[in-house]
Order: structure tokens, then sequence, then C-alpha cells
């Protein structure tokens, strides 16, 4: 099992990540300081994860001594709105959860994002513990603190930053992952590679689609040094979007339908890499590269109007009056911000559409 720190450099605090086999059904020992004695422990899944999983984290939970229950919202980002938050909120007050309790949430990058969000606003903040179990979650979104959902605006739009107290990575949760959803999650390993670890694209490069309790770990540390140094996405922080302004838009043009968000991710890196590479700041055939990696771990290539993506990009939250901020690379294991004008954006879109 591997064991990782994320400190904070502006602020005092920090949170294990626990990563290896067997963790769900240890989640009441491993939670164990964090459980409350006189107050609920909630578990927060959805309906596909909670089947293979709820009942062995509750009874783990149980053991330990938790007053717990279950709380269940319907698969997919459909969830990841200001009703089903508002849904959320009720059923912890007819729970009768206090500030003194623990939400746990159980599943992906989706649960984590809206229990997140809840816990944090419920009663002005009750402590959270992520229990990812999708490729996606464990390296990424379980990591940072950040929360949110979607508005018809936009990808994450109303959200806030808080941390958890714990993450408990199960790598055994892995294998019952659909194809689709496996490759998604392979995005957000990509992107690490690509912004940071050039041994860990050439690793993933000789073999498609791996993921194990090493390269978790690796891509957790990456994520862990970046908000250590710059928690609340001002700064450094801001290179963990790679390929995510253009993603979040292609999601958005969808309206989260028609791809995951690992899927959107892998088709915003190939355009991000393009348009570095237009603008004379990206290593030529990185764009080429990634998208090598991508198709080969069952991610789609770009597609349709590349131009009108723009519009949508103008919504994204690091967007101002004029510019928007890019995330480009200088080449596979190093990236870069760059600010850019919405004009020279779409004049950027255009030529890579062309090809």
């Amino acid at each position: 099992m591997k064991n990782l720190k994320v400190e904070n450099t502006a602020r005092a605090g920090s949170y294990d990540i626990l990563i290896g086999p067997g963790l769900l059904d240890a989640a009441g020992e491993r939670l164990g300081a964090f459980i409350p004695q006189n107050d609920k422990t909630v578990v927060v899944s959805d309906e596909n994860v909670y089947p293979l999983y709820g009942e062995r984290v509750m009874r783990s939970l149980a053991g330990a001594g938790a007053d717990v229950c279950a709380v269940l919202i319907p698969p997919g980002e459909g969830s990841k709105t200001l009703k089903q938050l508002g849904v959320l909120y009720d059923m912890f007050a007819e729970i009768g959860l206090k500030r003194g309790g623990l939400v746990l949430a159980l599943g992906g990058g989706v649960v984590g994002d809206i229990a997140g969000l809840a816990a944090a606003t419920y009663m002005r903040g009750v402590p959270l513990a992520q229990l990812p179990t999708t490729v996606l979650a464990q390296v990424d979104s379980s990591v940072g603190g950040k929360t949110a959902v979607d508005t018809p605006a936009g990808k994450n739009m109303v959200g806030v930053f808080a941390r958890p107290v714990m993450v408990l990575a199960d790598t055994d949760a892995l294998s019952t992952l659909p194809p689709r959803e496996y490759a998604s999650g392979m995005a957000e390993v990509i992107k690490y590679g690509a912004i940071a670890s050039a041994d860990l694209f050439a690793k993933l490069e000789s073999s498609p689609g791996m993921v194990d309790e090493d390269i978790i770990a690796e891509c957790c540390a990456i994520k862990a040094a970046i908000v250590a140094e710059d928690e609340f996405d001002t700064g450094r922080r801001q290179l963990l979007n790679f390929g995510h302004t253009f993603g979040h838009a292609i999601e958005t043009t969808y309206h989260f339908e028609k791809y995951t968000h690992g899927e959107a991710v892998a088709m915003g890196m190939v355009i991000a890499a393009g348009a570095g590479e237009f603008l004379g700041l990206t290593e030529a055939g990185t764009s080429e590269r990634i998208l090598r990696l991508t198709g080969a771990c069952g991610l789609p290539a770009p597609e349709g109007n590349l131009p009108g993506l723009a519009q949508y990009v103008a919504h994204d939250k690091k967007s101002t009056a004029d510019a928007v901020t890019l995330i480009l690379l200088e080449h596979i294991g190093k990236a870069a911000v760059r600010r850019t004008t919405f004009a020279e954006l779409e004049k950027i879109l255009f030529q890579i559409s062309e090809g």
C-alpha cells in the first residue's frame, strides 16, 4: 500500500492518500479517527457503485462504531446539478446530519464533486472523506479539494475548495469498471505525463491502458506537490487544467451527453497541443504523439466544429472579458500558462480544424 500526504504551504493542515487493495473493506479502521461518536456518518454514492461496494463499506464503518446510513444519486454527469445538490441537503437534514458528522463520497468523479460540495456547504461545513472507485477519481478528482456542480452555462460553474480528511483509493475497485469508464480515466493519467513527467508518458506509450498502484501514486504525487504550492488555483495549479478548457467546452457543446469527461479531456489535450504548435510554443509532433496514445487507450480524436468551441471557452472559469488562460506544452513533460484573446483563439481553432 502507498501512503502519500498532501501538505499545504499557505495554511495549516494536511491529509493522507492511501492507495492499495482492500481499502474499502477497511474503511472503518482507516477512518476511525474521523468517525463521529455522537453524530451521523453518511455515505453518498450512486445507483451503479453502491450495489458493488456499499454494503461492504457500511459494514466496515458500523463495525468501527459509526451510526451510518446511505444516500444514493443517479449515476452520470446529469446528477451534477444545483437541483440534485438541493436534494442532498434535504436528505442530510432528514437523516439528522449535524456539523460534527462525516460524509463519505463513494464513487467516481461525479459523486466526489457533488458530495464534496454538499458536505462543504451544508451547515457551513461537514468533514468529508473521499473513497474513489474509478481511475479518474483515484488519480485526479478525489485529490486537491475541488468540489463543484455544473450549470447550463458550463462545467463546474458552482463550487468551493474543501479538503477531504482522507482519501482511500482501493485499487481492487478498478477491476469492475466498464471499458469506457476505464478508458475515460486514462485521459487524466496521460495528462500527468504530458504536463510533468516525460518518463510516465513514455511508460504509458509502451503499455497503453496500464494503471497500477505505482502509476496512481505517481499521478497523486504530482498533483499533491502542485496543490501544496497553490491550493486555490491562482498560479501553478492551473497547469492541471491541461486539456480541460477545451474539454469542458466540448462537454458543454453536447450538453454533457455525447462524451464522458475523460473523452472530452482527451480531445482537449490534442487540441491544446495543436494550439501550442501553431503558436510556435510546443515541440512539433507533440499533438500527434498525444493523439496516438489517447487512441491506443480507446479515447476519441477531436471532431466537429472546433472554431465553435470558442464561444463556450468564453464561459470558462479562467476567462476574463477579453481573454482566456490556456495551458499549453513546451514539450511532453513540461507545461506553461499562456493568456490569449478570444479573437486569437478563434483563429487558432480555425487553423487546427483546417489541418
